[in-house]
């Protein structure tokens, strides 16, 4: 026996063991699991408009350069503020550690 297993291809539906009609079964059940799973994904996709976000979904639109200039820079502010605060109460707990 090579590196690779020998599949037979003489045309008569059976593998090397002769077992061709049950691994057709489970070929046929595995495509059914998989179109189940399919139709599951598609029907909640297919919701998406409709349910109780779909008019805020409706009315979504893409920010103009402006209002995208403004939430980067309340955006990087708050980072700055929550850093220096952090590094703040590092810098006490290193220097001051008999008052804590």
């Amino acid at each position: 026996m090579g590196l690779f297993p020998s599949f037979n291809v003489s045309g008569n539906g059976k593998g090397r063991n002769g077992c061709g009609n049950a691994r057709q079964e489970m070929r046929e059940m595995d495509s059914s699991k998989i179109s189940e799973y399919q139709e599951r994904i598609d029907s909640k996709f297919r919701g998406i408009g409709k349910g109780k976000y779909g008019r805020i979904m409706k009315m979504a639109r893409t920010p103009t350069s402006d209002e995208y200039r403004k939430i980067l820079m309340i955006t990087g502010l708050g980072i700055i503020v929550i850093g220096a605060a952090g590094f703040a109460i590092m810098w006490l707990m290193t220097y001051l550690p008999g008052y804590f």
